[in-house]
């Protein structure tokens, strides 16, 4: 069997780990490549979990050694790469290899590998996005609402980017977002490789038909209103809905 690139992007606390984490427990033969990062480690991140965590120096040896498959420097202070050698461990194993990667990167990937199967998860509005991205500020220790606010900044000019993608997925409800992505890679799966689906092959190729980009228009409409996507400068501002301290 021949394994299976799979890009997939999304504005930081869009969910996308979670999505992840939850179709690796369900289907098999699926790698996850741990990114290298000069960022320190947040919370309870460990080294070779989240990600491999490395110096400024040590980084741009390896970059300069073409070691990763893209690397990219994320709001102007932390780089993030890809390695290499998790997509040659994948080929070698047959497995299917997952990239967590911004759309910078995947960008890189993309040109150099069009094959790659590639997913951009979106919110369902800035609101719950700020309310996520709070979450996630508190289990580390410290809410800094100036870094929350400069996030969904840039999470609406990465959001600006779905149309590059092939598949959209909205994660309003994580278990239907899960079952989504799932059918992403079994519906890929039977195309690419001829695996079998068994009675659910009806049923998983149209969750996943639903997901392609060009089939998403009328489901991604809503979300790009609220985040301002498509409308004249100046005549939509983010939708944060009822403001609340316990959000």
């Amino acid at each position: 069997m021949a394994g299976i690139l799979f890009i997939i992007s999304a504005p930081s606390g869009s969910g996308k780990s979670t999505l992840v984490n939850e179709v690796r427990k369900q289907l098999t033969g699926i790698e996850f490549s741990v990114s290298w990062t000069t960022r320190p480690p947040r919370g309870s991140e460990q080294d070779g979990r989240e990600y491999h965590f490395t110096s400024r120096e040590e980084f741009e040896r390896m970059a300069a050694s073409g070691e990763f498959m893209e690397h990219a420097e994320v709001f102007s202070k932390d780089l993030y790469g890809t390695p290499r050698s998790s997509l040659e461990q994948a080929r070698r194993e047959g497995h299917d290899l997952v990239l967590d990667i911004d759309v910078q990167g995947a960008a890189q990937v993309r040109a150099s590998m069009p094959e790659a199967v590639s997913i951009f998860v979106l919110p369902p509005n800035p609101k719950v996005l700020r309310t996520r991205l709070r979450n996630r500020s508190r289990a580390e220790g410290v809410v800094d609402e100036a870094e929350v606010f400069r996030r969904l900044g840039e999470a609406r000019k990465e959001i600006e980017n779905y149309r590059e993608y092939g598949y959209i997925l909205v994660n309003d409800i994580l278990d239907r977002a899960v079952a989504q992505l799932e059918a992403i890679v079994l519906a890929e799966r039977f195309f690419r490789n001829a695996e079998p689906i068994a009675f659910r092959s009806h049923r998983v190729l149209e969750v996943a038909a639903g997901c392609l980009q060009i089939n998403s228009a009328e489901r991604l409409k809503p979300v790009l209103e609220a985040f301002g996507i498509g409308s004249p400068p100046g005549q939509q501002q983010f939708n944060f809905g009822e403001d609340s301290d316990d959000d």
